[in-house]
């Protein structure tokens, strides 16, 4: 039985439950982190989101039926969860979603957590001004390094489309750090 299907088992377990979330959060955290992080922004959000993102998982677990990994299963959950929050403090805001996220960027080297220079920042620009799914598969592939298999099954997107939001993303991404 491979590692992560042992560790499925436990979670699954009322009698292991505690002690396998505590070794999921442990091998998890840090690259959930770094998703969520790159599509909100802001330290103390993505940390409250990757708080909600830990809830879901431990309550839903026993709706996972193993058709995709288990991290391209909490990923799918992680990006769901951040992309709800940018459209709740969008709308708590009464702006628009690219508004919220033009904030959230402006934002950004005030984060006391940001560490970039003019160059990360220029790109988090560019970033913010792709559409959403553009800026997902972008971060998850420049960022991330994620193959298009795993992405495909984060998002639930063929690998072909992937390829394709990946390549016109690239294009934006390079024409605006050469105008800007």
């Amino acid at each position: 039985m491979t590692e992560e299907l042992n560790l499925v088992e436990q979670l699954k377990s009322e009698d292991t439950k505690e002690a396998a979330f505590r070794e999921l959060i442990t091998q998890y955290k840090e690259r959930l982190y770094w998703h969520i992080r790159n599509i909100v922004k802001s330290h103390d959000d993505t940390d409250d989101v990757l708080q909600n993102t830990f809830i879901k998982i431990f309550k839903n677990i026993h709706n996972f039926k193993g058709d995709s990994k288990l991290f391209s299963w909490m990923y799918r959950i992680a990006t769901n969860e951040s992309l709800t929050f940018l459209k709740q403090r969008a709308k708590h805001l009464q702006i628009s979603n690219e508004e919220a996220q033009q904030l959230a960027i402006n934002n950004l080297k005030a984060d006391v957590y940001f560490e970039g220079d003019d160059i990360q920042y220029k790109l988090q620009l560019a970033i913010a001004k792709l559409p959403e799914k553009q800026q997902l598969v972008f971060n998850m592939k420049y960022f991330q390094d994620l193959t298009y298999k795993n992405m495909s099954d984060i998002l639930e997107t063929s690998e072909g489309a992937l390829k394709a939001s990946y390549h016109i993303a690239s294009k934006k991404v390079e024409e605006y750090l050469t105008n800007n």
